[in-house]
């Protein structure tokens, strides 16, 4: 809803990533599916056409990429929950198309939990557009994500899907994710990305306080290229800093 009734904010966001040297910004759309925004007061399309614009202002005429954000639906699919496979691909669908008609660069599929809902998502972004396709999904520390998917099976899988570029977003600080991604480049034939947070969250007087400070996070990151990584982010608990 800040795309549309407060833009300033989400342009002034973007700026402060390019002027840190961000080549890719992610629109401001993580979680901009019909079924979360449905008492929003506007529809998927014109949440999804203003998120692109404040990039594309916030880019000016800059060599900057505009990737569209495209988080999970929030609801479990067959057989963990209620939603057909068929609903989750119209649901990821209908951002898409939205977003290849606003003219975004790529497509960025990520905190996937559910290798089955992150094949609705790449299906759609590769039967709805034309554009490269990244997608990151979220593991725990017992090296599995909420819903059992192991590191193998997630590259082994959305390789075979096509993607562009694969790898690991969210849940864990840097120093976590490690062993994960040793696995994830053992198999991966096509570029890795992650986007780890910064640390893990601990509330201090109702402030959430990360425990990575980006001198920290930078040296993970330079390990992390050192291994093999081709995109880094950040995730949650990351500043422009």
């Amino acid at each position: 809803v800040l795309n549309i009734e407060n833009s300033e904010i989400i342009i002034d966001i973007h700026k402060q990533y390019i002027e840190a040297g961000a080549q890719i910004i992610t629109t401001n759309t993580f979680g901009a599916n019909e079924l979360k925004t449905k008492n929003s007061g506007y529809i998927v399309e014109e949440i999804i056409h203003y998120a692109i614009e404040n990039a594309k202002k916030a880019r000016a005429d800059k060599d900057i990429y505009i990737a569209l954000d495209i988080g999970p639906i929030g609801e479990l699919l067959e057989p963990m929950g209620t939603l057909k496979f068929e609903e989750a691909y119209e649901i990821f669908a209908r951002q898409i198309i939205q977003g290849v008609k606003d003219g975004v660069d790529l497509i960025i599929i990520e905190t996937m939990t559910d290798l089955y809902e992150a094949k609705a998502a790449i299906l759609a972004a590769k039967e709805n557009s034309d554009l490269p396709v990244f997608c990151t999904m979220s593991f725990e520390s017992n090296m599995r994500t909420f819903t059992g998917c192991t590191p193998s099976s997630m590259v082994l899988t959305l390789q075979g899907l096509g993607v562009d570029a694969l790898g690991i977003n969210c849940s864990l600080g840097p120093k976590e994710i490690e062993p994960i991604l040793d696995e994830v480049l053992k198999y991966s034939k096509v570029p890795v990305m992650v986007q780890a947070n910064a640390g893990l969250p601990t509330v201090i007087d109702d402030e959430t306080i990360y425990n990575v400070g980006p001198k920290d996070f930078a040296e993970f990151g330079k390990i992390f290229i050192e291994k093999g990584v081709q995109i880094i982010g950040g995730c949650c608990g990351t500043t422009e800093e």
